[in-house]
């Protein structure tokens, strides 16, 4: 089987691969501060969590596209055009059952949760293509 196959036997977490450094913002933190935060870090999300650090939704790219689309102001707080409820991946699942996740919900981003449900990182559909860049090229 060669390498490929030892490669399948070593199991890939979530936590392996997470952005740690996740952008975080409030519910009423306004537009133009999400998308000046995601053009400063080059990030595609931020995600908007309580106080308690669990994620209560997500704004992406796509999102910032339709509330501008709808003509919203620059001032309209985040709890208006997020996603709430993100579909959130366990810091200890397998790389494979979040890349599931994500092509059944059509999402390119997932919050990571550790087990009392605190975001601790985020994982991307851009981790994804790094971390099989880096298996093909082995």
């Amino acid at each position: 089987m060669g390498s490929i196959g030892k490669r399948r036997e070593m199991p890939l977490r979530v936590s392996d691969i997470m952005v740690r450094e996740v952008q975080t913002v409030g519910r009423e933190e306004p537009l133009s501060e999400i998308t000046r935060r995601m053009h400063e870090h080059r990030i595609g999300s931020v995600v908007v969590v309580d106080e308690s650090g669990k994620p209560l939704g997500i704004v992406t790219e796509r999102d910032i596209v339709y509330a501008c689309a709808r003509g919203l102001p620059p001032t309209t707080p985040a709890w208006m055009v997020m996603t709430e409820d993100p579909i959130t991946v366990k810091d200890t699942d397998l790389v494979t059952e979040a890349i599931g996740k994500m092509r059944e919900a059509d999402v390119r981003h997932l919050p990571v949760v550790d087990s009392q449900g605190k975001l601790v990182g985020i994982v991307s559909f851009r981790d994804f293509m790094d971390l099989a860049s880096v298996l093909l090229s082995s």
